[in-house]
């Protein structure tokens, strides 16, 4: 594809985005990535796992335009970057971490936002009648891992992140009668 092109996806793209809810009620089944950090053929590599759209329903957590232009050899935004705040509801959506050694919310070495235990997860759970949280933005070495009694998994979808790491990249499918594996 030529730059013009991608250019034209992308604001389509954009364009969609930006008219969908902030909400999705999404319908399974359904296979869930974690970050990828732009790996492109590491996508083909999942999709080719779990079946090419739009045979197979995806949600992707955390892919950023600026991480893939980077790693891509783009110097030009395709999509305006918004950055989230340093502080508050969404940075903490983003970078709090489940931490097995700490009671309720402690620091986080990231130096952003918190850690939160096993004990938040369950009463977040119990007070919005939920089973499960699904999260990302985290390496773990077999692509997912689970927190808090399998209450919490974290998704990690970007395998030999960086070619720092030597961890496995991991996808959830969710079927039609909402059983999870991995």
């Amino acid at each position: 594809m030529s730059e013009s092109e991608v250019r034209g996806l992308c604001l389509k793209s954009r364009e969609i985005f930006l008219q969908q809810p902030i909400l999705l009620e999404l319908e399974a089944p359904l296979i869930i990535c974690g970050d990828i950090h732009g790996q492109y053929t590491d996508l083909l590599r999942l999709f080719e796992y779990g079946g090419f759209p739009p045979a197979a329903n995806y949600l992707f957590w955390a892919i950023t335009w600026t991480e893939a232009n980077s790693r891509h050899g783009t110097n030009k935004t395709l999509i305006a970057s918004h950055r989230c705040t340093d502080t508050g509801l969404l940075c903490d959506l983003l970078w709090s971490d489940p931490d097995k050694d700490v009671q309720g919310w402690g620091e986080n070495d990231r130096g952003v936002s918190f850690t939160f235990g096993a004990d938040v997860v369950s009463k977040f759970l119990h007070k919005h009648e939920m089973d499960l949280i699904c999260r990302a933005h985290q390496v773990v070495e077999d692509g997912y891992e689970f927190f808090a009694r399998r209450q919490l998994v974290t998704l990690f979808s970007a395998p030999n992140y960086c070619g720092e790491f030597d961890n496995a990249g991991g996808m959830m499918t969710v079927d039609d009668t909402l059983m999870c594996s991995f």
